[in-house]
């Protein structure tokens, strides 16, 4: 079945860990053993042969690039304009893979159309292009509001306001507060723009601050669900009715720590926790409970998000595996249409809208 995922950093592995992601996972792993200078060498998940191997054919990829003020300990970079250079090299990167054929950027209906036909069209997808849907994971390289029409020219068709921490336009993960005057301007932009805004990471005082402020479109890329992992970083209850009356999509993440409680990084491991797909679904379930339907879900993965198989479900090999959540929605009494909905069918109808 086709497969849209809506959250992959992409570029940022690419360049930040060094890896060619043409490659096979497996030479990437091969190539990586006896490194340490991260947690997750030689436990890659995500490359574009692997995509294509899982017959997923369009992902939204991130540019990020997080500002630290003087006191923020959170890794980073030192000026706005450092950051907006930083998703400039990755940018690029963007344009490489397609000028050698290995990725299409879809940014419109038309081009988003064109791209369905290419990988529906039943031949083998061994040399098509992965499509990807540009998107900013944290607001900071926006050096200051003239620079998002730049990025939209570029391409850039969803923002996420904040990441990690505080931020320049935002308050993220972690953090407290609200979003003020620079971070409305930023969303009055985005909706004259028609740039998808992407409640992902939003602090809860900076999350209701943007529903209020924001008439635009909206989905969460990557997120689970505080009643079962309780902390900030997952969507409470209200949350995520919110983004449902708004017509949202919510993507399912696959970081271990955000789909069972009680993990601790470097010590807890996958096995060890019980961390599985079927744990996804429940986070999956929660929200379509919630919604009373299965027109709010979608794959989010985060996979390769600066983990690796150390820190994702245990039978998840690579990216691949995503086929496997069709057997296990249809234990859990989904119907066909429903897993469409849920694999594709959100994200396309989200999109459709958006772009119409």
């Amino acid at each position: 079945m086709f497969i849209i995922d809506a959250h992959l950093d992409l570029s940022m592995n690419a360049l930040e860990w060094n890896r060619d992601l043409r490659e096979p996972v497996e030479a990437i792993n091969q190539r990586e053993q006896g490194l340490i200078d991260r947690p997750d060498r030689a436990k890659a998940t995500v490359t574009l042969p692997e995509l294509r191997k899982g017959n997923i054919g369009l992902v939204v990829a991130t540019q990020i690039a997080r500002f630290v003020a003087p006191g923020n300990k959170l890794p980073g970079w030192h000026s706005p304009q450092q950051a907006w250079a930083q998703t400039q090299g990755q940018l690029a990167w963007y344009k490489a893979m397609e000028a050698c054929g290995e990725m299409v950027q879809v940014n419109n209906l038309k081009t988003l159309e064109d791209h369905l036909v290419l990988w529906n069209d039943g031949t083998p997808n061994a040399h098509k292009p992965v499509g990807y849907i540009l998107s900013l994971e944290g607001a900071d390289s926006i050096v200051d509001i003239s620079y998002l029409e730049t990025a939209y020219q570029s391409g850039l068709r969803a923002v996420g306001p904040a990441h990690y921490g505080p931020g320049r336009y935002a308050q993220g993960t972690d953090a407290i507060g609200f979003m003020g005057e620079t971070g409305h301007a930023l969303l009055r932009e985005m909706e004259r723009l028609n740039i998808i805004l992407d409640a992902t990471h939003l602090c809860d005082d900076s999350f209701w601050e943007a529903l209020d402020h924001f008439n635009g479109h909206v989905w969460a890329s990557h997120n689970n669900c505080r009643a079962l992992v309780n902390h900030n970083r997952q969507y409470s209850d209200e949350q995520i009715k919110a983004l449902i009356g708004r017509g949202a999509v919510i993507g399912a993440a696959l970081d271990a720590w955000m789909m069972v409680p009680g993990w601790e990084r470097g010590v807890s491991t996958p096995i060890g926790m019980n961390c599985n797909l079927e744990v996804a679904v429940n986070h999956i379930d929660h929200i379509c409970q919630l919604a009373g339907n299965t027109l709010h879900v979608g794959m989010g993965t985060d996979l390769d998000g600066a983990f690796g198989r150390e820190q994702c479900p245990y039978d998840l090999e690579t990216i691949s595996d995503l086929q496997k959540f069709i057997t296990l929605f249809e234990k859990r009494g989904y119907n066909q249409l429903d897993i469409e909905n849920m694999m594709h069918g959100n994200w396309l109808r989200f999109l459709r809208k958006a772009w119409a």
